[in-house]
């Protein structure tokens, strides 16, 4: 690399996905952080090298990063109204075996996904899997990894499935006006790669979840292996169990439920044998399954544990038992229960944890919060709502009947989303504009409120690819992306299809890494000049970033939906690679072999 620049952007990018892949500091913080220092450096220096303040920070006008935050908009139509619920419950209640289940619930996700973002269609379909799950007598675990694959294969079709097709389309369209690609993208383009991969990807997933996934217990499913969920209880002081052995006090044989262990007030660890006699402020740590846990808390003289839910500012009538994920972007990750202060932060306790199919040991306030916890809270109602602000949690489901508020307007919601889908393939009218009435249609429609529709935009991963844009932008002007790529081209000897596998696999691994948006925005301007330096048509190398940055199928954290059903599914890593990898072959294949049959290279 000639100049200087060049080496800091890549310096600068390179921080970006390490610092990504160790989950230091929230996505958003991190990559403004980086975006940052670019915009110091040439502010300083004056350099022609570098994109100025002004283009640097350019991308958060970006259409298509506009086009998703009104898409959230759209989608909270949908989840406040159960829509998504509507159009696939009537055909899953048919389901009468393994395969039966699959084939009923993945054919509609995918569709769905090829319509709205994936996140909300997986958010309201894990109860309705732990339903069917028990009704064809099979483990939640051969289900909800396939339903997560499924919303993420079924977005690979449509310009809209995905926030990462938008963001590339509209990278594509900037790039004609500079004279680097030569066509735009049309609604269906990627369903030329995205349709055939679908369609290989749900058979392979029917006929193959049976042997490849384990028959693994959900973290919260009643009928689940009750080695999953961790609770601690407090002996009441003043309660009847204080001077009662294990046995008299009805703890021996608890449905669902055991004593893992007793800890004392001095710090004491203790076996729970039947005749070990129960003190005051004893801590009892069990072991079970979601429903125990509820039925527990009817036993007189138990109380939670530090008794925290006591000292919550909500009346008791006003408090829910809520079950939610923590999420990549939970302010606490990283700090025990008690180091973060859980119940002054959220104004919620801590009832239970699950961490996969890991039994936790040791006292609850002691748990250090990671991506994909499953945790038990005792809250109020209106903590589903705050949820919609921090996006601290994927919230999976609560004792009472989680989001949906206005079930008759469900009809209506999917009328709305059917109508955009086909107003947007159908006609010229662009995808902004089509989502932008959508959304206005949801609120005056009553589907949604225009403050349920505001919290909805996740607003860490718009500004993730507002600053990866910049970053991105960095990368073309200091001349990185045009040396990255000549190098990649020197690896595949300069030919056109060994270039476009080069491109698909560094894609694929950097979407594993960090998130698809931040790849896909870091590797289109290396596509775009490798298919240059080829002297090659743009678009192949354009499809092939598009699919490659959604094709994350081998990690619980390379993809959102794949982190929700980590622990809720009792999931360990090795269960996405031994799944993901032979899905991931499928979608490679699929993609280098038909691309360049439908574009051709030269």
């Amino acid at each position: 690399m000639e100049h200087w620049e060049a080496w800091l952007s890549v310096a600068v990018a390179l921080l970006l996905m390490v610092s990504l892949t160790m989950k230091i500091a929230p996505h958003d913080l991190l990559a403004l952080s980086c975006l940052g220092i670019l915009m110091v450096v040439q502010s300083v220096t004056g350099t022609d090298f570098l994109p100025t303040p002004e283009k640097a920070v350019s991308g958060f006008g970006n259409q298509g990063l506009i086009t998703i935050a009104l898409l959230f908009a759209v989608v909270s139509g949908l989840e406040f109204t159960g829509g998504t619920e509507f159009a696939t419950g009537w055909f899953l209640h048919r389901a009468k075996s393994l395969k039966g289940a699959l084939s009923r619930l993945l054919i509609p996700v995918s569709l769905l996904s090829a319509m709205m973002n994936n996140t909300p269609v997986v958010i309201a379909l894990i109860p309705t899997v732990s339903d069917l799950s028990r009704r064809i007598s099979s483990s939640t675990s051969r289900i909800l990894l396939p339903l997560s694959y499924a919303s993420i294969l079924g977005g690979m079709c449509t310009l809209i499935g995905t926030s990462t097709n938008l963001i590339v389309a509209d990278l594509n369209r900037q790039a004609i006006s500079e004279g680097l690609a030569t066509e735009p993208l049309g609604f269906f383009s990627p369903a030329v790669v995205g349709i055939p991969a679908t369609i290989l990807g749900l058979t392979y997933m029917i006929f193959a979840s049976r042997w490849l996934l384990p028959d693994r217990r959900s973290a919260v499913s009643v009928s689940d292996d009750p080695q999953q969920y961790t609770v601690e209880v407090q002996v009441d002081p003043d309660g009847p169990l204080v001077a009662k052995t294990i046995e008299q006090a009805g703890l021996r044989h608890l449905p669902g439920l055991y004593i893992a262990e007793i800890q004392r007030a001095d710090g004491q660890i203790l076996a729970a044998k039947p005749e070990q006699k129960l003190y005051a402020d004893d801590l009892l740590i069990l072991v079970g399954a979601l429903e125990s846990v509820v039925d527990l808390r009817k036993i007189r003289g138990l109380i939670t544990g530090d008794d925290q839910a006591r000292k919550l500012k909500i009346p008791a009538w006003q408090r829910t038992l809520v079950e939610a994920v923590v999420s990549p972007r939970c302010a606490l990750l990283g700090k025990t229960i008690r180091e973060g202060s859980f119940r002054s932060h959220y104004n919620a306790a801590v009832v239970a944890v699950a961490r996969g199919d890991k039994r936790l040991s040791g006292k609850l306030g002691d748990v250090r919060l990671e991506t994909g916890d499953v945790l038990l809270l005792e809250a109020s109602l209106s903590f589903l709502h705050r949820r919609s602000e921090s996006r601290d949690f994927y919230l999976v489901s609560a004792v009472k009947k989680g989001n949906v508020r206005r079930p008759e307007k469900a009809m209506t919601s999917v009328f709305i989303l059917v109508a955009m889908v086909l107003i947007a393939s159908l006609t010229s009218i662009p995808i902004l504009t089509t989502a932008l009435v959508a959304a206005v249609c949801m609120i005056l429609m009553r589907c949604c409120t225009t403050t349920e529709a505001r919290r909805s935009i996740d607003w860490s991963i718009l500004i993730v690819i507002g600053s990866a844009i910049g970053i991105g932008l960095s990368l073309e002007e200091s001349n990185a992306a045009s040396n990255i790529a000549d190098g990649i081209l020197s690896l595949a000897g300069g030919h056109p299809i060994l270039t476009l596998i080069g491109i698909y696999i560094a894609t694929m691994l950097c979407t594993e890494m960090i998130t698809n948006n931040a790849a896909a925005v870091l590797m289109f301007p290396i596509a775009i000049n490798a298919a240059s330096s080829l002297q090659c048509n743009p678009i192949p190398f354009v499809i092939t970033l598009m699919i490659a940055a959604s094709a994350s199928f081998l990690s619980p954290f390379g993809y959102q939906t794949n982190t929700m059903v980590y622990s809720v599914g009792g999931y360990q890593v090795k269960d996405y690679l031994k799944f993901g990898l032979p899905l991931s072959v499928i979608v490679f294949l699929v993609t280098i072999i038909t691309v360049p049959i439908i574009w051709p290279l030269n």
